[in-house]
């Protein structure tokens, strides 16, 4: 069954961007949005983060953490993250789709299914969005304000 609304968010440990690995439970204190994208370096994918990383200052106002993740490794997410300029928020890689599972994010053929989910300071799920096409993604205003909404919690 997948996570929703009012569910303990599921705690991860995860390679990332920056020569490190990241868990959920490292940023307990503050609320965080956990993108989940298909694949860098793809159309969609790359105007997501891109617009993310343009509006990341308020985020960081609101003391919410970005945090992005798909199904590639490491060094993919680097060469994307300096392709685009570098991202001021980690890219995690879930190359074994383990947190995209305990999220429920994969879709039929076991994809990625563009998805975002606000944790609060608690680490209680707060907003959750799963995409049916991914041709779309969830613009920062929306995110922001759910962020917002978790704050006020």
């Amino acid at each position: 069954m997948a996570v929703g609304v009012g569910d303990i968010a599921p705690d991860f440990i995860l390679e990332g961007t920056g020569s490190r690995s990241y868990s959920l439970s490292e940023f307990r204190g503050c609320t965080v949005v956990l993108a989940f994208y298909p694949g860098d370096n793809s159309p969609v994918c790359t105007m997501q983060l891109n617009a993310y990383n343009h509006d990341v200052a308020e985020f960081t106002e609101l003391d919410a953490q970005l945090v992005g993740l798909s199904p590639q490794g490491v060094e993919s997410h680097e060469g994307f993250s300096a392709k685009q300029g570098g991202f001021d928020f980690p890219l995690l890689a879930d190359t074994e789709k383990v947190v995209g599972k305990l999220y429920g994010i994969l879709g039929p053929l076991g994809f990625y299914r563009r998805s975002v989910f606000v944790v609060d300071r608690a680490g209680v799920i707060s907003y959750a969005h799963r995409s049916a096409t991914g041709i779309t993604f969830k613009k920062s205003e929306e995110l922001i304000k759910a962020v917002r909404a978790a704050s006020e919690r």
